[in-house]
């Protein structure tokens, strides 16, 4: 990864922290994207590597003019962009009876406009170096669903049809396209579920644990490596077997 220019949408908090630091510490250059961005390098991390190699930038990734602008900015500073990491998401669960059009709007938007905007936005520059990765963090509530996120679950769903499709436009150009779906990660968004869907989760998953953030940016590096160059249009579950 070193001197690889990356970046990590929602790259502040969560599995995009983990993601951001894993870069970082590999060598890479990381322009880690979010809405509400930390006062300073040392409240994000006291790595001194880290801090040395990363940047925040303040982005509405449901904005295309935004993101355009953004992505623009990096590749004109830095002449390529190597690594597109797609983990902006929100949550905003209900029942569907009670879900209202603001908090579906919402979280289809971040989760999956977002990412064709970060992939649109950033595709050109891509095809123009012949070589990218784009890895989009998905969920397995995307393939087996899960109630009280209807509007979760069709965000991420759809962003496996995006990352199959994306995939074969971009294959001819040296860019892989893939999706990492992670089952119960410890993170503040996992921390809102109900006690009901934490029981649920814990008392399904084979391996009888939650992953930690770290254990997804690993597999995130695995598919930005070379040692994934063959692989593209994947839908990779990592979930302690929950959806076997």
């Amino acid at each position: 990864m070193k001197d690889k220019i990356v970046i990590v949408t929602g790259g502040i908090r969560g599995i995009g922290k983990a993601i951001s630091i894993a870069f970082c510490k590999a060598g890479a250059k990381v322009y880690a994207f979010g809405r509400n961005l930390p006062n300073s390098k040392t409240d994000f991390s006291n790595d001194e590597t880290v801090i040395n190699n990363i940047e925040f930038v303040k982005v509405d990734v449901s904005n295309l003019e935004f993101v355009s602008d953004a992505i623009s900015q990096i590749a004109k500073k830095e002449s390529r962009i190597d690594i597109l990491i797609n983990n902006a998401g929100i949550t905003k669960d209900n029942l569907i009876i009670r879900m209202s059009e603001s908090d579906w709007d919402d979280v289809i938007d971040i989760n999956l406009k977002g990412t064709f905007n970060c992939i649109k936005a950033t595709s050109r520059i891509m095809m123009g170096q012949r070589y990218g990765r784009i890895i989009n963090i998905g969920s397995i509530v995307g393939t087996i669903g899960n109630a009280g996120q209807t509007n979760y679950a069709a965000a991420k769903a759809g962003m496996i049809g995006l990352t199959k499709s994306i995939a074969k436009e971009l294959a001819s150009r040296n860019i892989t396209v893939n999706l990492i779906a992670p089952g119960y990660v410890d993170t503040d968004m996992t921390n809102k579920l109900s006690d009901e869907q934490k029981e649920f989760f814990m008392n399904n998953i084979p391996l009888k644990r939650v992953a930690n953030a770290d254990e997804i940016a690993d597999v995130v590096l695995f598919f930005a490596s070379d040692s994934a160059k063959y692989i593209t249009g994947q839908v990779l579950h990592v979930d302690g077997g929950l959806a076997m």
